[in-house]
């Protein structure tokens, strides 16, 4: 397709590469925020296009990896009840709770749904006006707004059987938890775009200004995320701080107005707790008080359950980019995308799936300069 193969195109690709070699002298560490860019950088060899001194980690862009356990506690809980139909995206069926998943509530007859459009939900909902249809509200800043337009349209509908378990969490305080660490060695972000093509990117100038940093806000084909690369590496080379944008044909500065008022009037920030890494302050979307009806912990009150992670996953670590997915002893072995012991492995987007599933346990060859025209 047209428009993949201009951003996939060999010539361009090896013309970046050549460019940031030319421009690197000293050791670089940089990363992507986007499990989406985790993706198609493991995928193309980006990584292993890279000059050595240029090392690139990948952080916590995965929103199915980041949902906290006891969350998928409490969907669970709220799943298993027979008064319930509950509705999610498929990528968070497998993900493990404490004791089970999604999947196996569904398997023992639970009524759990998968759609592709919230949506989806209300029509459940309007057919269905002797149960409750809770939908597992999960992403970043990316899907907040469709999230946020179906509690605005439930509440004009007047639906009463309908209500939202809320995961949305947000990319600039974990960007400033990971800066904050002790142990942080990133030097340089390439931000995810599609988040700015919601938020836009004012928000990172601040950040940008603080830590003393470049962020590029970035793509998701490999000659966004090359050029997006370069672009971070001549800033850092000049010792520049602040925020450029690649990803100009579909972010703007100040991003959409209209969804940021819409999630302004549906959501609230507060504290979130993110898998593997802990409590974030201020990083997570909850309902607002005026649409508080629809908050189905409070419906259903699980807001007791709390658990402790398996000591036998390192995923926060792979997260804040302090370890690779091979690094971790169980990857491939006792973890396994077929049976995954921690979120990293079970979503498409995590970094853990992303290295198994293209050999990463292994040494592999670079395929980018050979990615014409592939879907």
């Amino acid at each position: 397709m047209k428009f993949q193969d201009e951003y996939r195109d060999p010539a361009a690709a090896q013309k970046l590469q050549q460019a940031i070699r030319q421009v690197v002298t000293r050791p670089w560490t940089i990363m992507e925020v986007c499990g989406g860019q985790t993706h198609t950088i493991v995928k193309y060899g980006i990584d292993e296009l890279l000059p050595p001194q240029v090392e690139l980690v990948h952080g916590p862009g995965c929103p199915v990896c980041v949902t906290p356990l006891e969350l998928i506690d409490k969907a669970i809980a709220i799943a298993s009840r027979p008064d319930v139909i509950f509705c999610s995206y498929g990528d968070m069926l497998r993900v493990p709770g404490s004791q089970s998943d999604l999947l196996t509530v569904k398997a023992r007859g639970g009524d759990v749904r998968v759609i592709y459009s919230p949506l989806d939900c209300l029509k459940i909902a309007e057919t269905n006006p002797g149960r409750c249809v809770v939908f597992f509200a999960v992403g970043f800043e990316t899907t907040a707004p469709a999230n946020a337009m179906v509690v605005w349209q439930a509440r004009k509908r007047g639906l009463k059987n309908f209500a939202v378990l809320v995961s949305h969490v947000l990319v600039p305080p974990a960007m400033t938890a990971i800066l904050s660490s002790p142990d942080n060695r990133v030097q340089g972000f390439l931000g995810a775009g599609h988040v700015c093509s919601v938020m836009g990117y004012e928000e990172y100038l601040p950040l940008a200004e603080r830590f003393q940093i470049p962020i590029v806000v970035t793509g998701f084909e490999p000659l966004d995320l090359l050029e997006g690369i370069y672009d971070c590496l001549c800033m850092l080379e000049a010792g520049r701080v602040g925020v450029e944008n690649q990803y100009a044909r579909a972010v703007r500065r100040e991003g959409s107005l209209k969804a940021q008022q819409l999630l302004r009037e549906v959501f609230a920030v507060g504290d979130r707790k993110w898998r593997g890494i802990g409590n974030i302050p201020a990083s997570g979307f909850r309902l607002s008080p005026a649409y508080a009806e629809f908050d189905a912990e409070l419906r259903f009150s699980v807001d007791h359950i709390d658990v402790r992670e398996s000591e036998a996953c390192v995923s926060g670590s792979i997260l804040q980019g302090l370890l690779k997915p091979h690094d971790c002893p169980a990857f491939g072995t006792s973890c396994t995308p077929e049976h995954p012991l921690g979120a990293t492995m079970v979503s498409s987007e995590g970094a853990c799936a992303a290295y198994h599933n293209y050999g990463r346990f292994r040494q592999s060859e670079p395929i980018l300069i050979d990615c014409a025209g592939l879907s």
